[in-house]
């Protein structure tokens, strides 16, 4: 079930413009979900011993290869997908190069998990961009999360590295890093006579097939470099992108989940054409039937630019603590009638 809210507004005119881009391309990088990995004369137990030790990946510093299953201490380390992942330890990277085409918007995606402290983070950059993604917040109630990160190509090739920054006392101490991917993302397009850019969701970060999960956008996203083509993640938590095979869609494929409360929220700029013109900002909310407990409502707040946020905190039912919260997807924004006409 969904509601569709309907507000009144008045926006103020600035210029537009479109970008027509080229094809696009998605899926794993090569050995990018590391199920084939170091030969045996190149670990130590599970350390890898080697720069080029894993396939198609350039290693430096503290990095284990993890079989699912496998026990540190008392605790069972959980591998996100498949049945091999890598840990990465005090300020350990992983890398890898790959071909693209210059000045293309692409998204990365990838799954980690927590193995020790409570607030891991992780550095991502490709060539000269770079972004740090918390991962201290647990969103799902699987034992990981999956992540994305949007760049623009400075070439025809970039080297994608993902580096572990932390200083814990335990060397070996840090995520598990599993199935990266990455995605070629088309610009934001107006349909119809709707001025809100990607308001339906459909263009957004590499999803995992079997991901039941769905794919966190970090805060404070801008628009220029965002997972999510048009919006910004203007909040303290993520916001989840979740699609049709595993979660409850009003419309279409895709859609977003506000899974912070009060701390998750998208913002998009609206560029209009008319001076004095009234509008109706429409979208649709409902349940995303992940075992989500509460009442779904959401505020929406207009200006220059239009703000949609949680209005409550949520977790699941599941005793997992996982923080869950409405489906928001089919945002419209179209102009009704003139001031005074």
């Amino acid at each position: 079930m969904y509601q569709e809210v309907v507000l009144l507004l008045t926006l103020l005119c600035v210029s537009s413009s479109v970008v027509i881009s080229g094809p696009i391309s998605d899926g794993l990088l090569p050995n990018g979900n590391f199920e084939m990995g170091p030969k045996p004369s190149q670990l130590k137990g599970s350390v890898v011993k080697g720069r080029t030790a894993v396939p198609n990946w350039e290693i430096t510093g503290f990095v284990e290869y993890i079989k699912a299953g496998q026990k540190q201490d008392d605790m069972v380390l959980v591998v996100p997908e498949g049945s091999s992942a890598v840990r990465l330890g005090n300020e350990a990277s992983i890398s890898q190069k790959i071909s693209v085409r210059s000045g293309r918007l692409y998204s990365v995606t990838f799954s980690a998990a927590r193995t020790c402290a409570q607030d891991e983070r992780l550095n991502i950059s490709v060539t000269h961009e770079s972004g740090v993604i918390p991962i201290q917040t647990m969103y799902g109630s699987d034992g990981w999360d999956s992540y994305s990160w949007a760049f623009k190509a400075g070439g025809p090739e970039i080297e994608i590295r993902i580096h572990n920054p932390g200083r814990e006392e335990h060397p070996a101490c840090g995520p598990l890093i599993d199935a990266v991917a990455i995605k070629a993302l088309f610009p934001p397009r107006f349909s119809g006579n709707n001025l809100i850019k990607n308001g339906n969701f459909e263009e957004g970060p590499y999803v995992f097939a079997k991901a039941k999960w769905g794919v966190l956008i970090p805060p404070f996203i801008e628009d220029d470099n965002s997972p999510l083509p048009g919006w910004m993640i203007e909040s303290l938590k993520a916001v989840k992108y979740v699609d049709k095979a595993h979660f409850f869609v009003p419309e279409g494929h895709r859609a977003i989940e506000l899974v912070g409360g009060k701390e998750s929220a998208v913002s998009q700029i609206v560029r209009t054409t008319s001076l004095n013109k009234f509008y109706a900002l429409s979208f649709k909310v409902g349940d995303a039937r992940d075992a989500c407990e509460g009442p779904m409502a959401v505020e929406a707040f207009a200006g220059g630019r239009k703000i949609l946020v949680d209005t409550f905190y949520h977790m699941k039912n599941d005793h997992s603590g996982s923080l869950c919260g409405p489906v928001i997807d089919d945002v419209r924004l179209v102009a009704v009638r003139t001031l005074g006409g």
